[in-house]
């Protein structure tokens, strides 16, 4: 059974149709991707999953149990954590705070067990440990997306969701993005990746998803679907 399935899932903006029907899924401990261009419907996906947008037909089922319905905070109560599109990093709250807000609504049974998760993270992000105290707003765009990254990893996600971790960043660092989002992946957590830096993106995954206009067009392993002549030629301008 999928740790994450989506079924016929329908959703609109007033009568505009976003997704149209689509289903996919995601078994524990993989890291699949959700690839496509600009209003394909990749952040309406993941918001429907997240709860924040309502679906007009089909079901969201997390670990057997039907989550359609279920309220954002409960969701997150459950496991289901979003790195959001933007990261969302609070300007005036330093490192360490941005990294405690994340675990607002997943209270931690033991101070010990706090302290083994933020020692993770900082473990995964040595640059966040150097900076524990500086300010959100005055990090660069490389440093935000791992504060962003890390406040979802202090919430323990049985499923983690990240919305274009890549957006605005230099190559240098979207390499070093992936290359943790790996880490977190081989670590034992299940990742859902929205992403349009393809070649990363499927380079990395077990699986992916391809979207056109609120669509799944076409599935498969990632490295495959990488090696497909249409998809270069779409996604990663090689005819």
């Amino acid at each position: 059974m999928p740790l994450l399935e989506i079924k016929d899932m329908t959703v609109g903006y007033g009568r505009i149709e976003a997704l149209h029907g689509i289903s996919l899924t995601v078994e524990q401990g993989e890291l699949v991707t959700l690839i496509g261009a600009n209003g394909a419907g990749k952040t309406t996906t993941m918001r429907a999953i997240s709860g924040i947008r309502p679906l007009s037909r089909g079901s969201i089922i997390f670990d057997g149990q039907d989550i359609t319905k279920m309220k954002p905070h409960v969701r997150v109560t459950e496991g289901i954590i979003q790195a959001p599109e933007g990261r969302g990093v609070f300007p005036g709250m330093t490192v360490q705070e941005n990294l405690d807000m994340g675990h607002y609504g997943r209270k931690f049974p033991s101070k010990a067990e706090y302290n083994q998760t933020l020692e993770k993270v900082y473990g995964l992000f040595p640059r966040l440990a150097e900076r524990r105290t500086q300010m959100g707003g005055t990090m660069s765009g490389g440093e935000q997306q791992m504060v962003a990254i890390g406040r979802a990893l202090m919430a323990r996600p049985r499923v983690l969701l990240l919305d274009e971790p890549s957006m605005g960043l230099a190559p240098m660092i979207i390499q070093q993005i992936f290359r943790i989002i790996s880490d977190i992946n081989a670590e034992g957590t299940t990742i859902l990746l929205v992403e349009q830096n393809a070649q990363q993106a499927l380079s990395r995954s077990h699986r992916a998803y391809i979207l056109e206009t609120g669509e799944v067009v076409k599935t498969g392993p990632g490295k495959e679907l990488l090696a497909d002549p249409a998809i270069k030629e779409a996604y990663l301008g090689v005819a």
